[in-house]
């Protein structure tokens, strides 16, 4: 399974930007799939997950402000990021869950006026 991350970029606080990790390969029907991120200097945290029930998990510091979603038929996760604040700076990773975990490459989002 290969994971493609995009979407990342500049924006200001108060903006937003919509991440998308397209899947492709060996892709599970019945899989888990969420959006992790890392800032400098800190540890990778989880930001967001969408489980096979299309059941949703956020990081308090995100939630009412991120959305998680899937297109299933196009193997694609994605992450609407609004009210972004400065503390949201950091490069975002997705996962794939099926038993095997395998990672995307990562974007980079970075909130400053």
């Amino acid at each position: 399974v290969q994971l493609q991350a995009s979407g990342g970029g500049l924006v200001e606080p108060g903006g937003s930007l919509r991440l998308s990790c397209v899947a492709s390969g060996a892709v599970s029907r019945i899989r888990t799939m969420s959006w992790y991120r890392q800032a400098p200097g800190k540890d990778r945290e989880l930001v967001a997950l969408i489980n096979p029930s299309d059941e949703t998990t956020y990081a308090d510091s995100v939630k009412g402000r991120f959305t998680i979603s899937r297109d299933s038929t196009r193997n694609t996760m994605y992450l609407q990021m609004n009210s972004l604040e400065p503390g949201d700076t950091a490069v975002y990773y997705c996962l794939y869950n099926d038993g095997r975990f395998y990672w995307g490459q990562g974007t980079l989002v970075t909130v400053s006026s």
